[in-house]
């Protein structure tokens, strides 16, 4: 007779995780909306209902927390890439990562984290999980921007760093919230134009 090597998960385990799911997606919209430095432990505490004492039993620090948020959007990110169709080109897949990263800013679902911060910079980079996650994004992306600079689709006089990152940097690019707040133009019609002057330049063509 077949044993059956399905894990079976205990009412209270299950509780804890979806605590743990509310905690990181407080911290997540937070950093979303006010960023590290003025998010505080208190208010995520609560947000979720829970006493920041049991916060701590989940995340011991602020830098904890910030670095679980940053992990769930990784492995976010890379099952969006495991997604992606295998015959798009690999302009049209770099197009569809830039897309999507600039809808989860738009909606608040991106957290925003200062580019220098020593403690939370330390946090993780010591964060496998993070750096793992982190290392798999920047491999696929590399690689596809490498071959669209092949195919002459992206400039080849740039160096696939310098396009990395500024693919990168849509995720915190303030220019959609400066078209978001002049209530001119829906979310989609922002993602393209803000698109549009990432790949295509401003140059008259």
């Amino acid at each position: 007779m077949a044993t059956s090597n399905v894990v079976k998960v205990s009412f209270k385990e299950q509780m804890l995780q979806a605590r743990e799911d509310a905690i990181i997606q407080t911290v997540n919209r937070l950093l979303a909306e006010k960023g590290f430095e003025a998010m505080t432990v208190d208010e995520v505490a609560a947000d979720v209902g829970i006493a920041k004492a049991s916060l701590y039993k989940h995340f011991p620090s602020k830098e904890d927390l910030a670095a679980a948020a940053m992990v769930s959007v990784m492995r976010r990110a890379q099952s969006f890439l495991d997604s992606l169709a295998d015959d798009l080109t690999a302009l049209e897949k770099l197009r569809q990562v830039v897309r999507w990263t600039m809808g989860l800013k738009l909606a608040g679902e991106m957290p925003s984290l200062p580019s220098q911060n020593s403690s939370l910079r330390t946090t993780l980079m010591g964060n496998r999980d993070y750096m793992d996650g982190l290392m798999d994004v920047s491999d696929r992306l590399g690689a596809w921007i490498e071959l669209a600079q092949e195919q002459g689709l992206l400039n080849t006089g740039l160096p696939a760093i310098a396009v990395l990152y500024t693919l990168f940097a849509r995720a915190c690019d303030p220019v959609l919230e400066f078209l978001k707040m002049g209530d001119l133009y829906s979310d989609d019609q922002i993602i393209d134009m803000v698109l549009s002057t990432c790949f295509d330049g401003l140059r008259k063509r």
